[in-house]
């Protein structure tokens, strides 16, 4: 699929600029607890928090780090710093001082924006940081850094925008950080457009009556595509709360905005449908449901549309990629496979040695298409085995049957040998997730002195079941009763909850530590 874009290009204009000038200056599009902004009003705060990035010496291709919680002043900040030409980077809010000091030396961010509760934390985190030349507070005042709401009150409403080329750097996206530090994925203003186009639009139909709702936060790039870049760029609308996600506050939220689109992960799918009264919960203005961020169960997929009758999309991106490439879709849907590739994508299956394997046969999944990352910013080995001519290798482990689904097996490194063969833990989670007992769990690899690998699994119960030897075997049994042998837990460990990291997803690499610490 060819999809063009002017030469020269700035994706603000493609995402919010345009609704002006397509006359819906006076619609709502965005939604915040009492308040309510039109696509007017949301080009002049861009507008304004533009010119004060100007002010601040901020220049093309210049870093501004955003760490806000969801609020209109990220979505001023993210647009203004976009139409400036400067680079986006985005952090989680809710980090210790030592992660802040890395991303600000890191990006060599000329201003930061964060959240007034991040006061003293970014004193320490600032100490020391050469390229920073300014701190914008949202919320109360502070004698070492600049009051955002004051700073951008004062500034014109019209911005000279910066003459943009379609590749130029725009946005720089976070890895997990699975392996050490975070890594930036450099995304140019083409890429995300490009997404927008093939997935959020022709794939899954996003248009401008729908109202979106996010349980992920607005840094992690699934959530500032689904629940804001995807609605703006069709003059839909979206509700942003600051609230930590929880069942209870998406219901909340979904009852108060009445959305159409709501972005999960499986995580909450799970919380949500074992919450307090879930029955009695009224999802029936949701038309779609999307999941990413880790494999959805055909458990969870099965109970959520029995009890609520919305379909849920599970698909698969990734911050290379910037966003979704394999995914369900309305009329199409696969349940326990990530879908099919969106048109606009390729995807292939490939050996160790780079070969296309046969139908049906696992092997690491690679991706091409015109979102793809320039490289990871200070890592040129690391580019260079992720970005190999028009390929990105996403190190997940697939197979692909004859109707052309793509079926999830974990990370490449978090497969385990186990008597020789590689078994993949999500197998085994999935099969977990059926015992009427298990309401979540997690499975690694364990070696208990022997040098062989052996699956363990850490389950969290549902209320009225205890955690005991008896049900530990019971566990066993039941998992040997329904996949090969082999791949039975050796180990099972009662928890009260799993690790996760910034992203929702099961922090795995902890739950390993704990166990080597065993």
């Amino acid at each position: 699929m060819n999809i063009e874009f002017p030469e020269r290009f700035n994706m603000a204009e493609y995402f919010l600029y345009h609704n002006v000038e397509e006359g819906r200056g006076g619609q709502t599009c965005l939604y915040f607890r009492d308040e309510t902004y039109t696509y007017g009003e949301a080009v002049r705060m861009s507008n304004r928090a533009g010119n004060a990035l100007r002010e601040l010496n901020v220049e093309a291709e210049d870093r501004v780090l955003i760490a806000l919680a969801d609020c209109p002043e990220f979505v001023w900040t993210w647009f203004g710093v976009s139409r400036v030409g400067a680079v986006v980077t985005m952090v989680n809010p809710l980090l210790p001082a030592v992660d802040y000091s890395y991303y600000l030396e890191y990006t060599r961010a000329r201003v930061a924006v964060i959240d007034e509760s991040l006061l003293d934390t970014f004193t320490e985190a600032a100490r020391g940081a050469k390229h920073l030349h300014g701190v914008l507070v949202v919320g109360r005042e502070s004698g070492d850094f600049t009051s955002f709401a004051r700073t951008v009150s004062a500034m014109p409403d019209e911005l000279t925008p910066a003459d943009t080329h379609r590749d130029d750097p725009a946005i720089w996206l976070f890895t997990s950080g699975s392996t050490g530090h975070p890594k930036g994925a450099v995304h140019l203003h083409h890429d995300l457009p490009f997404n927008t186009e093939v997935y959020a639009k022709r794939t899954l139909g996003i248009n401008e009556h729908d109202l979106t709702v996010s349980v992920p936060k607005l840094f992690f790039g699934y959530a500032t595509g689904t629940n804001l870049l995807f609605p703006f760029a069709v003059g839909g609308a979206t509700a942003l709360f600051a609230e930590r996600s929880t069942p209870e506050k998406i219901f909340e939220v979904i009852e108060r905005y009445k959305p159409t689109v709501l972005t999960s992960v499986p995580t909450m799918i799970n919380g949500m449908l074992n919450a307090e009264s879930t029955a009695a919960k009224d999802l029936s203005s949701l038309r779609m449901c999307l999941s990413a961020g880790e494999a959805l169960p055909i458990e969870l997929y099965t109970r959520w549309k029995e009890l609520f009758g919305v379909e849920i999309y599970d698909g698969i991106g990734s911050a290379e990629m910037f966003h979704i490439y394999i995914t369900n879709r309305p009329g199409d849907v696969q349940p326990g496979s990530l879908g099919r590739v969106v048109e606009g994508y390729e995807a292939e299956v490939v050996d160790a040695a780079g070969r296309k394997v046969a139908i049906g046969e696992m092997g690491t999944l690679r991706i091409n298409g015109d979102s793809a990352a320039l490289c990871y910013w200070q890592a040129h080995e690391n580019s260079k085995e992720t970005f190999a001519g028009d390929w990105c290798t996403t190190g997940d482990q697939f197979h692909v049957d004859r109707e052309g689904y793509y079926w999830y097996h974990g990370r490449t490194d978090d497969m385990l040998k186990v008597s020789g063969v590689y078994v993949a833990p999500i197998e085994i989670e999935n099969c977990l997730l059926q015992h009427d007992a298990v309401i979540e769990c997690a499975v690694v690899g364990h070696d208990a002195g022997d040098g062989l690998v052996k699956p363990k699994a850490f389950v969290v119960l549902r209320e009225g079941h205890t955690a005991n030897q008896e049900m530990a075997q019971s566990i066993k049994d039941f998992v040997k009763s329904k996949i090969a042998l082999y791949k039975y837990p050796r180990w099972v460990e009662f928890v009260s909850s799993l690790p996760k990291n910034d992203r929702g997803k099961v922090d795995r690499k902890q739950l390993k530590a704990v166990t080597c610490d065993k």
